[in-house]
């Protein structure tokens, strides 16, 4: 069976999740590293689970509550709708502990006594010079991080990040404390009436997130698990990703029985690329500062976030009041000359984004939805209804509608677009598991875009379906098979009238799981698009994983043959802790890796890993000043993690 990280990617589309892949795999690290005591798990908690859909939950909380404490893991058999997949996943984030004590008061003395300490520290080192080393970049060419962090009992968390990436100046220029990013967070949970206390930097997400969303949404593929289980919920920051965060105070307080009240105020600074006369073009959320360029853009620009939800819960019967104040102490103003798809782009320096959201649950069906308006009024909508006619059956229906004049900065959800405007789409999925050992999961979404878009000078129209199934053989053998079509309209060279981008993708893998602790891989991507031109690509990977006592050893090779950019796939590799590695490739080449790793006692984990990418059709990698003069490319990661 495969572990969380190769769930990870089956649920998550790599080629429009982006940065959120970064942000979901450190999360769910962290809750790997903390797991959830099941016995005293909480909704929100359990919600933080993609994997876990809404009627999975509530009939796992109904459990406990009617039969009382679970003494193991295999009880979890008793709850119909978790299948083998889902209970051997939860054991990479739950443990059985016991249920919580009448007597539940929080004593310093025991928080530094009995809290568990953790330092990690990773470094990237390259044997290879890009130019802007030798011309251009305020730092050197190293790339690394560290992590403190305390827990204790899942109810206090209090820690540091700080990383710098290749190219940024250390203890220099604008960097003088050190490294180019620090994120510091401190939590408290369940004392007395505070359910969850954030301090410093924390992340926030509201209703299905058409207003805010600090979580992280994974495709379409993964909307099957995890949309439609809505409340607001705060967790500490702890990435060194630069986007989504806020910075100050957070607070989720228990009202009634029935009523939970959710506030935070936050402010925090911004990168942007400014105009002549200081206003704010675009907001910029990369993460790098390596030239004067980007350092001068280093926190030039503020925002002040002030934002809460109201809500009451009785059973599986929920609604919230969200709100959401932002302001920004630089004028937003996009350019809008010559670029009519920014028409109706956010501007100004105050915005005020309202919603409602609204649900229930039980062990057929759950219906779900946000409905939100912006300072002007417009609209933006979404609901979802799911149904289980019996349980290895799942049926899914999704609409949304949002208006080409709504904006919200912090918005992220559920749509075909790159952001949360102008989208009219329906979606249809379900889950089937005709007997134990088979599971698919299938799904069509269709959109129409009222205004232009980015290179779309006309409406236009996307389609999308996706097709997956996997297979177990002895439970030892798997064999997973996904197809998808995904149609987008373009404009044609003249832009004169629109052209179907018709892309298919096909993803063929096998997968041995001996009991001696050797898995082995075999991975077959394709990949046919038609647009301007037609291109196509392959790419065929090994993977083998060995694990013996307290060692792992991983290998990977892969042999990629692209017409172009345009018919790019994407690679998953193992790499080292708090660092989904996933490669965009093209063109023709091959890439190979090898990583160790070794828990050496209970304290100290010390993991290596080395990759190399050989291009066949270039003498150079990249350009402008990411420009690598050969044709091959070789970077080290280290890490070293001690517990006490």
């Amino acid at each position: 069976m495969a572990d969380w990280e190769e769930a990870l990617r089956q649920w998550a589309d790599s080629e429009e999740a982006g940065s959120a892949l970064a942000d979901a795999y450190d999360e769910l690290s962290e809750q790997a590293v903390h797991p959830i005591n099941l016995n005293q798990a909480k909704r929100e908690e359990l919600e933080q689970l993609p994997f876990l859909t809404a009627q999975q939950i509530e009939e796992l909380l109904a459990y406990i509550h009617r039969y009382g404490a679970i003494r193991s893991i295999g009880e979890l058999q008793m709850i119909s709708s978790l299948d083998a997949a889902r209970r051997q996943l939860l054991r990479f984030f739950v443990y059985i502990g016991e249920p919580m004590k009448s007597d539940n008061r929080l004593r310093i003395d025991s928080v530094f006594r009995h809290g568990k300490h953790q330092i990690l520290a990773t470094g990237k080192i390259p044997f290879y010079t890009r130019k802007g080393f030798r011309e251009g970049y305020l730092g050197s060419r190293y790339q690394h991080s560290f992590r403190y962090q305390l827990t204790y009992q899942n109810r206090v968390k209090l820690g540091v990040t700080g990383a710098n990436n290749a190219g940024e100046p250390f203890f220099a220029d604008r960097n003088r404390w050190g490294y180019d990013h620090y994120s510091y967070y401190f939590q408290l949970k369940d004392i007395g009436r505070i359910d969850n206390l954030c301090i410093g930097m924390y992340r926030v997400q509201q209703g299905m997130g058409l207003i805010m969303n600090g979580g992280f949404y994974l495709g379409k593929l993964s909307t099957l698990e995890s949309l439609g289980r809505s409340t607001a919920t705060l967790r500490p920051h702890s990435s060194p990703s630069t986007k989504g965060y806020m910075r100050g105070i957070a607070a989720t307080i228990r009202l009634h029985h029935h009523w939970q009240l959710t506030a935070f105020a936050s402010y925090r600074p911004l990168d942007a690329t400014l105009n002549k006369d200081s206003t704010a073009r675009t907001l910029y959320y990369s993460n790098d500062h390596r030239t004067p360029t980007e350092m001068s853009k280093k926190n030039n620009t503020h925002e002040t976030d002030l934002g809460g939800s109201i809500g009451w819960r009785k059973g599986s019967l929920f609604i919230h009041t969200n709100i959401l104040y932002t302001h920004l102490d630089r004028r937003l103003t996009p350019q809008k000359e010559n670029t009519p798809y920014r028409r109706y782009a956010a501007e100004g320096k105050d915005f005020l984004n309202m919603s409602m959201d609204y649900g229930y649950t039980n062990a057929r069906f759950s219906f779900s939805g946000e409905t939100a308006f912006n300072r002007e009024g417009a609209l933006a909508t979404i609901h979802q209804f799911s149904f289980t006619p019996y349980h290895p059956l799942k049926l899914m229906l999704l609409h949304r509608y949002y208006d080409k004049k709504y904006t919200a900065l912090h918005a992220l959800s559920f749509c075909e677009g790159s952001s949360i405007q102008n989208e009219h789409g329906v979606y249809l999925g379900l889950i089937w598991q005709p007997t134990p050992k088979l599971t698919i999961n299938w799904y069509v979404d269709y959109a129409h875009f009222t205004w232009k878009r980015y290179q779309v000078s006309l409406p236009s129209d996307a389609f999308d379906t996706m097709i997956f199934a996997r297979t177990l053989f002895n439970n030892r053998w798997r064999l997973e098979g996904r197809y998808r079509l995904h149609i987008r309209q373009k404009d044609n060279p003249e832009k004169t009238m629109l052209l179907n981008r018709i892309e298919h993708r096909v993803r063929l893998r096998l997968i041995y799981d001996s009991p001696i602790g050797l898995s082995l891989q075999s991975q077959f991507d394709g990949i046919d698009v038609t647009y301007k031109d037609h291109d196509k690509g392959f790419m065929l990977t090994e993977q083998v994983t060995y694990s013996w006592q307290r060692f792992q050893f991983s290998t990977n090779f892969a042999y990629f043959h692209t017409d172009n950019y345009e018919s790019r796939l994407y690679l998953y590799e193992r790499s080292v802790l708090y660092n989904f590695s996933s490669l965009m490739l093209y063109g023709k080449g091959i890439r190979y890796a090898f990583m160790a790793r070794a828990d050496m006692g209970r304290h100290l984990l010390l993991i290596a890993k080395l990759g190399v990418t050989n291009y066949f059709d270039r003498s150079k990698i990249s350009s402008d000043l990411q420009e690598i003069n050969h044709s091959s490319m070789a970077d080290m990661d280290v890490q070293i993690r001690w517990k006490f």
